[in-house]
């Protein structure tokens, strides 16, 4: 039930098709130990080998309706949780709604998605999130909490690491247009071969980020490295001399909603020594296409941890710089890899030459 296809057996499992069976999952929680652990595709978690002991809720519920203008241009668009999220990006490029192009290819769910702030290319959800609808556990009912209460960050926010709440119900507010965003990376505007800052049709910034993502191997159909978690570090934040430094050494530098400069981490993995395709403990390599980790044959959660805590400590050596983990680890603290703890350890000095709204009126279902 996870992209890695690693970890133990759920103590015990649910699964949510229809917010009518809410009261029955709340029930069926409260007999298992408490709040649950909440899954959508498991695209970026890794189980302990031993399984979970903790409730397991799988988020199953799907639908995406439009509920009117949003009163400054854009329309409000109403989501399950469950939902995939390839699915509502293709649903809003066909129906002409310009907000989530960016984020094609991506795998998951809706619901996961304010939790990571997932973005890619420079966008991600807090861009178009205008409020959630959750069942809080602590206060035992149904919640709304808009963008600005779900604290919102770098790929994080106030549901990451809680399981206070279980998101149900997403409201984004997109903009009407054939066009795009502004294309703010040059490895998109190069595929179309149009200057940075260039809006394009929906369709083809949707085929130049499926491009992009392809070339890494960051698609699930992408074949032999497909067993990932796509991005398995955060980019840094970085600033002062290091930023000054790192730029003049030609490292991908990229700027923030949240106002960080944040420094490539598959940059920082190759610059440390790592090669395409090279293996890094039983099973687990890095990608042939990308400079991220892969699960094989023989690979366990056990094996996979290694390899992560490989890499952190390399780089960490090789630059100064901590990397941080965006997996969600469930499963035995005891177990969890050195890297995917938090805090991160304070690096080291760098060395003096690094290596080489409310809704309206329901209109319509969308199709």
């Amino acid at each position: 039930m996870t992209t890695l296809h690693l970890g133990g057996p759920a103590r015990t499992l649910a699964e949510l098709g229809d917010l009518r069976d809410l009261p029955g999952v709340v029930e069926w929680a409260r007999r298992h130990g408490g709040p649950p652990v909440c899954l959508g595709s498991g695209s970026n978690v890794l189980v302990s080998d031993a399984g979970c002991d903790r409730p397991v809720l799988r988020i199953a519920t799907r639908g995406v309706r439009v509920l009117g203008p949003a009163g400054d241009g854009r329309v409000l668009v109403e989501v399950q949780a469950g939902h995939p999220l390839g699915d509502l990006v293709d649903t809003a490029i066909g129906e002409g709604l310009s907000g989530l192009e960016m984020l094609s290819g991506i795998p998951g769910t809706v619901g996961a998605t304010p939790v990571q702030n997932v973005g890619a290319y420079g966008q991600e959800i807090g861009d178009c999130l205008v409020r959630v609808e959750a069942w809080d556990w602590k206060l035992g009912r149904r919640v709304t909490l808009s963008a600005a209460e779900c604290a919102l960050g770098h790929r994080t926010s106030r549901f990451k690491g809680s399981t206070r709440w279980t998101l149900l119900v997403l409201t984004l507010a997109l903009r009407p247009s054939r066009l795009s965003a502004p294309l703010t990376y040059r490895s998109v505007a190069e595929v179309l071969d149009v200057p940075v800052g260039s809006r394009v049709l929906l369709t083809d910034a949707v085929r130049a980020v499926l491009t992009v993502r392809r070339g890494k191997g960051m698609v699930l159909d992408s074949g032999a490295d497909h067993r990932t978690v796509g991005s398995v570090f955060l980019s840094p934040r970085v600033s002062g001399a290091r930023r000054a430094r790192l730029r003049a050494d030609g490292a991908p530098l990229n700027s923030f909603s949240d106002g960080s400069t944040r420094v490539s981490a598959s940059w920082l993995i190759q610059q440390s020594g790592f090669a395409l395709s090279s293996p890094l403990a039983e099973g687990v390599r890095v990608s042939s296409r990308h400079y991220t980790l892969v699960a094989r044959s023989g690979a366990s959660a056990t094996s996979f941890g290694e390899a992560a805590d490989r890499v952190f400590r390399t780089v960490l050596h090789s630059t100064g710089i901590a990397l941080t983990s965006e997996i969600d680890f469930l499963g035995d603290p005891s177990s969890r890899p050195l890297c995917l703890s938090s805090p991160a350890p304070a690096p080291a000095p760098a060395p003096a030459a690094p290596a080489a709204a409310s809704a309206g009126a329901v209109r319509r279902p969308l199709l």
